[in-house]
């Protein structure tokens, strides 16, 4: 299998203002595709020091794009 070829598929569900978030940010640092910004920014989130490790019995919902005042994180 060839670099380029991607075999495996992840679905998520975002909210609203979450994928607003994402399309924001992917036009602002005009990102090709929204499969290439969310790349990117797992990418940049996988890099990342001094991230948060997810604490035993942690839900889905506890993650989010935006924070709970509604902004997006400004970290980059």
């Amino acid at each position: 299998m060839s670099e380029l070829e991607r075999a495996e598929r992840l679905q998520i569900m975002l909210s609203a203002e979450e994928l607003r978030a994402v399309e924001d940010w992917r036009f602002e640092k005009r990102m090709p595709s929204r499969a290439a910004a969310v790349r990117e920014l797992l990418r940049r989130g996988l890099a990342a020091e001094g991230f948060l490790t997810a604490q035993a019995g942690a839900k889905s919902q506890d993650f989010g794009v935006i924070l709970p005042d509604g902004s997006a994180d400004a970290g980059d």
